[in-house]
């Protein structure tokens, strides 16, 4: 050793220097971290364009397909990341599920739901908004359904980055809406339709909080402000699971497995009888099993609710990707099909590429971008515990069944968001309520300060505007967008 390399002063040099070289691999590690996601999406977006070249089977007009296809990724990679956060949020809010555990079930059954019940695309948002007849060519067409796709996939990027959860099917729609008046004025549009999903805005959210709180009010006055709460779960619990066993086996009949077989409403409502029923006498000796030994207070009945909620979320999941992967895969079906034949008037089939597209799509897309929304929805507009969480779920399955029954088109995301409102209204409520009947029980003990009061809010009022701002710019704001992405396309190709 050298005189230099035992020097101490040589050493702590040499110790500052490996110092700051560890401090700026650790800052490096962080710079990095956020780019690994992108980095990855760019990669599958990449991926589903080379897909495009290999598959589709004509050289003419390949590269608007590979870019149509680019686009679809994109797209399902914003509904990943954005839409499935409603199914898995009051879930990983109440605790029942951890993040990783909530995606890896989201990744599943999403994926399952668009591959094996996907395939009916939803010929609202490829063919009842605009006229294709009204376009003229199929190359005005392809540039309007392009466009539309871009333009949807921008917006939910938008709310996701903003955290607000939106409507994508909405935010297609509004894509389609407005490269439809772009392309070939207002006369294009279905209004009527319009009409229909402008009345879904308000009624999709007012109907899942009130059938979530509705739902939170009789767990509350049966159950959890009983003198025996235990005694009161085991009669109350079995039938809220079969309540909700026959309301999701009457969802996915209605919206789940359309594709692989027709079910009318009363089939699908006789089916989700019987589903309740035999559920309900099955769960008798099990919730009697489970509540064996458990303290009477509410924590314990939390463990009674856990594996319902885990359930009812993995049935949302399979019903969402069954459902909601159209809005990625319909436009690029549409493309693809005048792309191959120039015929644009007719009924849209889709290939099996594209809807794998779609189906990976939102898994990465939720796996990658998920966590933020579904933190938010899940622990940030409310408190949210495994009852709470349970009622936001149901509300969500009876809603859609009630709304199909009444023929109004609705927003899976307005419902299931309404329903985490509903549940946090009725709770602000039912605390006023409690604090109004201890004054008047005991007219001298201290109440809350209305200044106290304010602060003790159980709803976030910021997230609350956010999210209803989102939702009422989404069409308009999409609309907009897409008309402008339009005219510059054709613009550019002139």
């Amino acid at each position: 050793m050298t005189q230099q390399q035992g020097d101490p002063r040589h050493l702590e040099t040499l110790d500052r220097d490996l110092a700051r070289y560890s401090n700026l691999e650790l800052a490096t590690s962080y710079v990095s971290r956020p780019m690994v996601g992108p980095g990855i999406a760019l990669v599958f977006i990449l991926i589903a364009g080379l897909s495009a070249m290999l598959f589709f089977e004509q050289t003419s007009n390949l590269m608007i397909v590979v870019i149509a296809a680019c686009l679809g990724a994109y797209m399902a990679l914003n509904i990943g990341a954005n839409d499935v956060a409603n199914n898995m949020g009051p879930a990983v809010g109440a605790n029942a599920l951890s993040m990783g555990g909530a995606i890896a079930i989201a990744v599943v059954f999403e994926s399952a739901g668009a591959l094996i019940a996907g395939g009916d695309v939803v010929s609202t948002i490829a063919k009842g908004i605009i006229a294709p007849e009204s376009m003229g060519t199929s190359s005005v067409f392809i540039w309007a359904m392009m466009a539309a796709l871009l333009s949807a996939a921008l917006w939910v990027n938008l709310a996701t980055w903003v955290g607000a959860p939106v409507s994508t099917t909405h935010s297609v729609v509004g894509g389609v809406m407005g490269a439809g008046i772009a392309a070939a004025g207002f006369a294009a549009v279905n209004w009527p339709t319009m009409a229909g999903i402008a009345a879904s805005w308000v009624i999709s959210p007012l109907l899942g909080g009130l059938i979530a709180a509705m739902f939170l009010w009789l767990i509350k006055s049966r159950i959890i402000y009983r003198d025996d709460k235990i005694a009161a779960a085991r009669t109350w619990v079995p039938i809220l699971v079969g309540i909700m066993a026959g309301a999701f086996a009457a969802y996915l009949s209605l919206k789940g497995l359309k594709q692989l077989i027709k079910i009318d409403m009363l089939t699908a409502l006789i089916i989700g009888a019987a589903s309740g029923v035999l559920v309900w006498i099955a769960m008798i000796p099990v919730i009697r099993k489970q509540s064996e030994g458990l303290e009477n207070r509410n924590k314990s009945l939390k463990i009674l609710f856990g594996i319902p909620l885990v359930v009812s979320a993995a049935l949302l999941s399979f019903a969402h990707g069954a459902n909601d992967v159209a809005n990625a895969v319909a436009p690029l079906a549409a493309i693809v099909q005048a792309s191959q034949s120039e015929s644009f008037t007719g009924a849209v089939s889709i290939p099996f590429w594209v809807m794998v597209i779609g189906a990976f799509g939102i898994s990465f897309g939720l796996f990658l971008f998920g966590p933020k929304l579904i933190r938010m929805v899940g622990g940030q507009i409310t408190k949210l515990n495994p009852m709470r969480a349970y009622c936001v779920a149901l509300s969500a399955a009876l809603t859609v069944i009630v709304a199909s029954w009444l023929g109004l088109p609705v927003s899976s995301t307005h419902i299931a968001v309404g329903g985490v409102f509903g549940v946090g209204f009725f709770r602000e409520w039912d605390a006023e309520r409690r604090i109004r009947h201890q004054r008047m029980a005991m007219p001298d003990r201290p109440i809350f300060a209305p200044e106290e009061r304010r602060r003790r809010k159980l709803v976030r009022r910021s997230h609350f505007m956010t999210i209803l701002a989102a939702w009422v710019i989404t069409v308009p704001a999409a609309a907009g967008l897409s008309a402008l992405i339009f005219v510059l396309i054709t613009l550019a190709v002139g």
